[in-house]
């Protein structure tokens, strides 16, 4: 696989400066400008996703004419909330 190159990165020096204290034993700062460049576009896409099914949802209700209540989806919130909660205590014993 061939490899492609991104424009260069103008910053200030000071914020090179504080990538640089924060870099890991080893971690050279291209590797570390790659994975914040990788884990913002995962977390874009993530946030893509969830709109898209938020609409999608919103669109089906109306066109269902079947909604949710806000206490009936705070209820199955807390619920699985308190299930998650209650496996991570497990895991820790």
């Amino acid at each position: 696989m061939r490899t492609a190159a991104l424009p260069p990165l103008r910053v200030s020096p000071e914020l090179r400066d504080s990538a640089e204290k924060l870099l890991a034993d080893g971690e050279t700062l291209s590797a570390f400008m790659l994975e914040s460049l990788t884990l913002n576009i995962e977390r874009r896409r993530a946030q893509d996703d969830f709109i898209a099914r938020g609409l999608a949802s919103g669109e089906k209700a109306r066109r269902t004419g079947k909604y949710s209540s806000a206490s009936s989806v705070l209820k199955k919130l807390e619920a699985r909330l308190s299930k998650a909660r209650s496996a991570r205590a497990s895991k820790a014993e």
